[in-house]
């Protein structure tokens, strides 16, 4: 008798602590996976994520953890991982941008399959069961950039290159399938090439100096990532001389901006891939409402030197510790 009881206590403690009634409150557990730690635009999307937990909480009289799980570099073998242990682990949601949708979408299924609710955001895995995908058209990006990049260039005749980041990343293959679709409108301006390489600052400007030096025609450079203006190994450049369009507004990017190395960055909102992750889930799990559609888009800003100054500011929220 004695034994029945303990274990009839143990199953009612872990039961109020799941569902948070030792608070009066339900409590939600969310996991977050980002493609990798140092990209400052995830530790954005993680700002936003937890400021909405807060937020939401406060409003809606619920408890909402947030779990974060990112590979510290690009690896979706380990996001497929992070998934399982998340689900495992009882989550009631999850939001992930993917690094490869192929090697997810089984880990994503599974999940679904087992009652977690899944969203994407910045790059998704359309095949897979998630319920929404956040963030912006990436055909309609790499539009963007190459129509910024002509306009920079005066459409003279000249010789263009593309920056992609990870070949397998299906956000990067639709931006870079956007600036060939408008290179087209634009027949006095060829491509050189699209060039593929590993999502570090380091690997992105060495790859931009190799190709620039072995291409000295090249007149302007179509970023469909702002990689290489990570850090400082581009500040070299004679501005003006070669027209640089890139995506997102980081901190180290707005500096290239400032120089006029930079012409125009189109910059996601990068907290809220957190911020409206967060909220579309809580939709799905508290309220149970779908979103209005399965791609809840967003648009872009464009930073220029008139407004480099005001963009700027917003990081003073978006990556407080």
């Amino acid at each position: 008798m004695r034994t029945r009881i303990l274990l009839t206590s143990i199953v009612a403690a872990a039961l109020v602590g799941t569902l948070g009634l030792a608070s009066g409150k339900p409590k939600y557990k969310l996991g977050l996976i980002a493609k990798s730690e140092s990209n400052p635009v995830f530790q954005a999307a993680r700002v936003g994520a937890q400021d909405a937990a807060r937020e939401l909480g406060a409003r809606l009289g619920i408890e909402i953890e947030v779990l974060w799980r990112t590979p510290a570099d690009e690896d979706a073998q380990k996001q497929a991982g992070f998934i399982e242990q998340l689900a495992n682990l009882g989550v009631d949601g999850i939001a992930i941008t993917c690094s490869d949708a192929t090697k997810v979408t089984a880990a994503i299924d599974k999940a679904v399959a087992g009652g977690v609710a899944v969203a994407c955001f910045d790059s998704d895995a359309p095949q897979s069961k998630r319920f929404v995908y956040h963030g912006i058209d990436d055909v309609d990006c790499g539009r963007a950039v190459m129509a910024e990049l002509a306009k920079a260039l005066g459409d003279a005749e000249g010789r263009i290159a593309v920056l992609a980041g990870n070949q397998t990343a299906p956000n990067l293959q639709a931006r870079v399938r956007g600036v060939r679709e408008e290179l087209a409108r634009h027949p006095k301006l060829k491509l050189a090439d699209v060039y593929y390489h590993k999502e570090t600052a380091q690997d992105a400007a060495a790859k931009v100096q190799e190709v620039q030096t072995a291409n000295p025609d090249i007149v302007g450079w179509a970023m469909v990532g702002g990689w290489p203006l990570f850090s400082d190994a581009l500040m070299g450049w004679k501005p003006g001389e070669v027209k640089i369009v890139a995506v997102d507004a980081l901190p180290s990017q707005l500096k290239y901006v400032e120089k006029g190395i930079v012409q125009v960055l189109l910059a996601q909102w990068v907290y809220d891939w957190g911020y409206r992750s967060t909220e579309l889930l809580i939709d799905k799990i508290h309220h149970d409402k779908a979103p209005a559609g399965q791609r809840d888009i967003s648009t872009l800003d464009r930073v220029t030197p008139e407004n480099v100054a005001e963009y700027g500011r917003n990081w003073e929220k978006w990556l407080r510790k």
